[in-house]
């Protein structure tokens, strides 16, 4: 196979889609702009680096991120099974260590002789070579504009916001006790915790702290899914002991105390240490976050390793722009993949690269689009970006997009998980290629 496919962007959604049509046999052009040019999120000019956290959520089979994994599994995901190869310990989560994952992702992809890696900005695909465009929610202002006039839709945009990593050796430990949540993932987390008194001084100190001010803002276009602690805490006093600082399940291992409010840390990287706030994605100055998150007992005298920041996140209003396969309606050629496509989430951006890349190869080989089942997460997904909606918005894996089970609530989500792997299996099999 000599065909010559463009993949632009080496994110998640362009690395996933470059490995696909790579063991099809085309060669891949694939284009990725750092390190000649930065965005304000990413710290490496490495293919697959992840921005917000090291984390590609459950792997628990009653969730919809675990089983959104298992459909990609099913599939051939490559990324997936690189992502286990990276694996740190986070409970029932596949996390990862970042800098292993880009490693192994770079490794696989120059493990064959048919790709070719170029450090430029892609401005604009200006001839007839099959593209998927892969940018991500960072996308360049030349390209973005370039998007905008092929498909005549100025787009949306959101913001979303990133944690701080603290060094593990500067945590206080008598303030704090690893264990997972019920007793989940053993000692995968490090539970920082406060009294009420600790706990008044630092919501306070929260809700008041100076905040970065943003280019470009436009309303409140916060993503739920990364909403920033202060702007969560502003929501009400209990706002954020009823989210990533909920005490429930958490009980000291030795005193079996309970306590009023709860931080989790996750590990960083397979060494242990460094660890990420979860839940704690900021738009705080930095200043600002040093002087309130030291005030978290446990965290005194941390040393801060990466300071949260809040970015710009582009996307298309994609039932305008997209079909289901993520080509664009108004080119014959070109497809876009990742959260630039609309779908939101890690793992999400795989799977739409997966499937921008096998609908590519269909459309080569002059065969049907690859639309999966309505009752998998991706054939929901699909459908999601697709369909109209009035106010269209970035969309996570979650049970809510399947078709209801009308069962036992207990049961409802084993059957959404049987139900999807029966079809998708069933579906693979009549797969002419």
């Amino acid at each position: 196979m000599n065909k010559k496919i463009k993949v632009i962007g080496a994110g998640l959604s362009g690395c996933e889609a470059a490995l696909q049509l790579l063991k099809r046999g085309y060669t891949v052009e694939l284009f990725e702009m750092r390190p000649k040019r930065m965005t304000g999120a990413h710290a490496t000019a490495e293919p697959a680096e992840l921005v917000c956290s090291n984390s590609l959520k459950s792997e628990e089979v009653e969730t919809a991120s675990g089983l959104l994994k298992a459909e990609l599994k099913a599939l051939g995901c490559e990324l997936i099974t690189i992502a286990e190869g990276a694996r740190v310990a986070a409970g029932g989560a596949l996390a990862v260590d970042r800098s292993l994952f880009s490693k192994l992702v770079k490794d696989k992809l120059f493990s064959y002789d048919n790709l070719i890696y170029i450090n430029e900005e892609v401005k604009e695909v200006i001839d007839e070579t099959p593209a998927i465009i892969a940018t991500g929610p960072l996308t360049s202002d030349s390209l973005s504009d370039y998007i905008k006039n092929i498909t005549g839709d100025d787009g949306f945009f959101f913001f979303d916001a990133i944690a701080p990593i603290v060094s593990a050796e500067s945590i206080d430990l008598s303030h704090a006790f690893f264990g997972g949540r019920y007793g989940r993932g053993g000692d995968d987390y490090l539970n920082l915790y406060m009294n009420k008194e600790e706990y008044d001084l630092f919501y306070e100190n929260l809700i008041k702290a100076e905040c970065v001010k943003l280019k470009d803002f436009e309303g409140e276009e916060v993503f739920e899914g990364c909403m920033p602690i202060e702007v969560l805490a502003k929501r009400g006093k209990d706002a954020i002991r009823y989210g990533p600082l909920r005490p429930v399940g958490l009980r000291n291992p030795e005193t079996g105390e309970k306590y009023y409010a709860v931080v989790q840390l996750r590990k960083e990287n397979t060494a242990g240490n460094a660890y990420n706030i979860v839940g704690f994605q900021t738009n705080l100055t930095f200043p600002e976050q040093k002087r309130v998150f030291s005030l978290i007992p446990a965290l005194k005298n941390a040393e801060f390793l990466r300071y949260g920041v809040m970015h710009r996140n582009s996307y298309v209003n994609a039932p305008k722009v997209l079909d289901a396969s993520f080509k664009i309606k108004a080119k014959e050629n070109l497809f876009i993949a990742g959260q630039l496509s609309g779908v939101e989430g890690y793992v999400e951006s795989i799977a739409s690269g997966l499937i921008a890349a096998l609908n590519l190869d269909a459309m080569l080989k002059q065969a049907q689009k690859i639309v999966l089942p309505e009752t998998t997460i991706i054939g929901a997904l699909q459908r999601y970006i697709s369909s109209p909606h009035e106010k269209f918005q970035p969309m996570n894996a979650n049970y809510a997009l399947l078709p209801f089970i009308d069962t036992d609530k207990k049961k409802r989500k084993k059957e959404y998980y049987n139900r999807s792997i029966y079809d998708i299996i069933k579906f693979k099999e009549k797969l002419p290629f």
